[in-house]
């Protein structure tokens, strides 16, 4: 049984943190021995957030090794452009939300802001997904849930059975989140199909 590696990348505020939990709590739920650690950097000033997330047979640290992930999850085209590194290249994905947040803390960010991300990392051989995440969540009435759509495109990448996706959801979403919630999980399955 291969060991999973995922590296969830984002900006303070995009729920990062939680779609990495959600990805945990499904696997234990599938029987996986799971192991996850965070770095917060400064997230409630707009800075990155990094998530380990390892599940498998055994797994002994939750720490990913550069060059191990077999999914870099980026919440936002910066953040996945700068955790590529840990994407294992022979066989990772990085999933990316087609979404730029200019960095208000930096001076010159948006001449310096790397635009070009999704062709660079191309160019490298990365085998790079792109969604709309940010535009389907605003679609569904709110921005805040790319984050889940970007778990719902995830989902179809691991070993994990949609039931156990739905239920894991059911039981860590607040009620008055969980119908807007379910359908962007729904809306990441099916957009990754389009485009994988």
């Amino acid at each position: 049984m291969n060991i999973y590696s995922l590296m969830f990348a984002g900006v303070g505020g995009q729920g990062s943190l939680l779609i990495a939990e959600l990805t945990s709590l499904a696997a234990v739920r599938a029987g996986y021995d799971t192991k996850q650690t965070e770095v917060h950097g400064v997230s409630q000033r707009g800075g990155s957030v990094e998530t380990h997330v390892r599940f498998g047979d055994k797994v002994h640290s939750p720490i990913i090794t550069p060059g191990e992930a077999q999914a870099v999850i980026g919440l936002e085209k910066l953040e996945a452009l700068r955790f590529a590194h840990y994407l294992n290249p022979d066989c990772g994905t990085i999933l990316v939300n087609d979404h730029e947040l200019i960095p208000g803390s930096v001076a010159n960010a948006e001449k310096v802001y790397p635009y070009e991300t999704i062709d660079f990392l191309r160019s490298k051989g990365m085998k790079v997904i792109a969604l709309p995440a940010s535009q389907t969540a605003r679609d569904l009435g709110d921005a805040r849930m790319a984050n889940v759509v970007m778990l719902g495109a995830l989902s179809t990448l691991l070993p994990i059975e949609r039931e156990v996706w739905d239920k894991t959801l059911h039981l860590r979403i607040p009620a008055k989140y969980l119908q807007g919630n379910l359908k962007a999980f729904a809306s990441g399955c099916e957009a990754i199909q389009k485009v994988a």
